[in-house]
């Protein structure tokens, strides 16, 4: 769905640890996908992965957005650094952040 994506490995300490998938083809940086390896999780390994994402979005003047089930313990990572939802369709969250957002 996104060809022109791009998907890197997140490693730590060395070792493959999990995968960032965005999309900065269109006026937005979308986040496709972000999976961490359970043992890894609670560590801020997501924090300190999306800070990085938020950084970019930032270099670039782009809003990033993203869509997230709504029963994902991940809306709460997104929101803590500083993403807002702005649609739900009861399955999916959509959820931005902008720049000027902070």
């Amino acid at each position: 769905q996104f060809p022109h994506g791009d998907v890197r490995v997140v490693e730590r300490d060395g070792a493959p640890v999990g995968s960032l998938h965005t999309d900065r083809t269109g006026d937005d940086l979308r986040l496709v996908d972000l999976a961490i390896v359970p043992e890894q999780r609670g560590a801020g390994l997501g924090t300190e992965i999306l800070r990085g994402v938020l950084e970019d979005a930032r270099a670039l003047g782009k809003r990033v957005v993203l869509h997230v089930e709504v029963h994902n313990r991940a809306a709460r990572l997104y929101a803590r650094v500083g993403f807002t939802e702005v649609a739900n369709d009861g399955i999916y969250r959509r959820m931005q952040w902008s720049p000027s957002d902070l």
